[in-house]
């Protein structure tokens, strides 16, 4: 990962994208996390557990916040950001560290769920599909991975590996094209993060293994990767974070 010096360019005033520390807001219900930057304090989202929409950071580690702020009242003290995508940094930073006790001003009462650990999802283990009741022909389709900054395949990811590896299922000798790029963004201040060189080349690799794992013939796995960051603009680059899987008849 590397941030270079600010590049000339506007971006929305609504848009917010920094890294700070994250911060644990404990409630009667379930945790929140937050982060502060220039003096202001935003809500991430809540403490639950694998199979939620919001994947939370790590204490211990500072975290790209990229999002909009939103009209919506604040939560636990924080101006809510959505949609707001968070990715921790690899790097430890043992001054992200703080918890705050709960207080009763923050509530958290739309909480789905006690905090806690859940059964989780494993790589391939068999979740709900969007593919389940698709009816042939089966056509080409391509499917987006994103990841965190620096980071490979996570547990969040099951699902949808599990989901392409179910329609390559469907396809009589499907090829699959793994296409992944090296992502940057843009921060508020104007600097540029830039994940590592050869991340790029590592996600595809690794999601070819994985497949291949799984049972599908290397020789039908096509791997490319483009190590050069893709120009970051402030405006939705965490999908510059990504390998696109196209399976094909």
């Amino acid at each position: 990962m590397a941030i270079s010096a600010p590049q000339l360019g506007g971006q929305s005033p609504r848009r917010v994208n920094f890294v700070s520390c994250p911060i644990v807001q404990d409630t009667a219900t379930v945790p929140c996390w937050l982060s502060e930057y220039e003096g202001e304090q935003y809500y991430l989202g809540i403490q639950t557990d694998i199979s939620a929409e919001f994947d939370p950071p790590y204490l211990g580690h500072q975290a790209l916040v990229e999002g909009i702020v939103s009209d919506e009242p604040r939560i636990c003290g924080g101006i809510v950001l959505k949609p707001v995508t968070v990715s921790p940094l690899p790097e430890l930073d043992q001054s992200c560290s703080v918890i705050r006790p709960a207080v009763p001003q923050f509530t958290v009462p739309f909480a789905p769920r006690p905090p806690g650990p859940s059964g989780g999802r494993l790589a391939f283990d068999p979740p709900s599909s969007s593919t389940a009741d698709l009816k042939p022909p089966y056509g080409a389709r391509s499917f987006d991975v994103f990841y965190d900054v620096d980071m490979l395949v996570m547990g969040r990811h099951a699902g949808q590996l599990t989901e392409i590896f179910n329609y390559a299922q469907k396809i009589p000798g499907a090829r699959l094209k793994i296409v992944a790029g090296r992502g940057a963004t843009k921060l508020s201040n104007g600097r540029v993060l830039t994940e590592r060189e050869g991340i790029a080349k590592a996600r595809a690799e690794e999601i070819a293994e994985l497949f291949v794992g799984a049972g599908i013939s290397r020789s039908a796995i096509q791997s490319i990767w483009r190590d050069e960051a893709e120009p970051a603009d402030g405006i939705d680059d965490w999908r510059s974070r990504r390998v696109t899987v196209r399976v094909e008849p």
